[in-house]
């Protein structure tokens, strides 16, 4: 079975020097870029992180400081990513919780925009979690009856999800062939960021889901409290996360603007 697509998704798995989106860097990316007719394309790089990779990572994925000493940075291979999943959907195995994140940081520190606005993200794994709870091996066990070799090789994992996700289509009736359900089915919440400091509640609007003001609306917080918004720049938050604050503080200052000249507008028809 093929999946349905009207535009291409790209399967993509980092390896890194941690677990923190932060602070964390790649050390291995691979994409697979799948296409509405089926064609297929594969790039795999080693990187530079410009840091010491941890013999704690480098014990799972088999990458050493030297074996990435003369490859190339992240920030020098950025606009060519940025290229190849330009206009596509994204999918991987835990991919919302950690790989789109530190896609996004690794992007936005390399200076190339990136969001996922006209974006469907489709998490494996979380469909895999809602169905049966296994890991990645056991998951490609389960759907297609192999054992996967290479484990923790971008490329094979990478692979693998692909695999797995056809698999799972194939396998349960409810899960449709279709890039936006189940982009909408691999989701446990609704995020306005990728590190799920501010989600969106019921009615579509942004929310803390941390400190002080966990729950309130970021609106609200931002009108009584300017100083929480300094605080968020100068802490160790995501970059991604503060680059949507920095918008919805750009967009409630826009409106409150408008809605001044608005009623300047109205006192000056009165007059007439």
């Amino acid at each position: 079975m093929e999946l349905k697509l009207t535009k291409p998704i790209v399967f993509f798995d980092l390896e890194t020097t941690g677990i923190n989106i932060a602070t964390d860097r790649i050390v291995e990316i691979a994409l697979l870029k799948v296409y509405p007719n089926g064609n297929k394309e594969s790039k795999t790089w080693l990187v530079n992180p410009e840091m010491d990779i941890p013999k704690e990572s480098s014990d799972i994925h088999g990458i050493t400081n030297e074996k990435v000493a003369n490859e190339p940075t992240f920030k020098e291979l950025a606009p060519e990513i940025s290229k190849i999943i330009d206009g596509c959907d994204l999918s991987g195995f835990n991919s919302n919780r950690f790989d789109i994140p530190l896609l996004a940081e690794e992007m936005i520190r390399a200076n190339v925009n990136f969001d996922m606005k006209n974006r469907v993200a489709i998490d494996v794994q979380v469909i895999f979690h809602k169905k049966e709870e296994r890991t990645l091996s056991a998951g490609y066990k389960f759907y297609c009856g192999e054992d996967l070799e290479n484990a923790h090789s971008a490329m094979a994992d990478t692979i693998a999800t692909y695999e797995i996700l056809k698999a799972q289509i194939k396998k349960y009736d409810d899960l449709e062939n279709d890039v936006a359900f189940l982009g909408e089915y691999s989701k446990y919440n609704k995020r306005a960021d990728f590190a799920g400091f501010v989600l969106f509640n019921e009615d579509n609007e942004e929310i803390f889901t941390f400190g002080k003001y966990k729950g309130q609306k970021v609106v609200d917080v931002l009108l009584k409290d300017k100083g929480y918004f300094s605080w968020i720049e100068n802490a160790d938050f995501p970059l991604y996360t503060k680059k949507i604050l920095k918008e919805i503080k750009e967009r409630v200052l826009h409106n409150k603007k408008e809605n001044t000249l608005e009623d300047l507008q109205n006192k000056f028809n009165k007059k007439l």
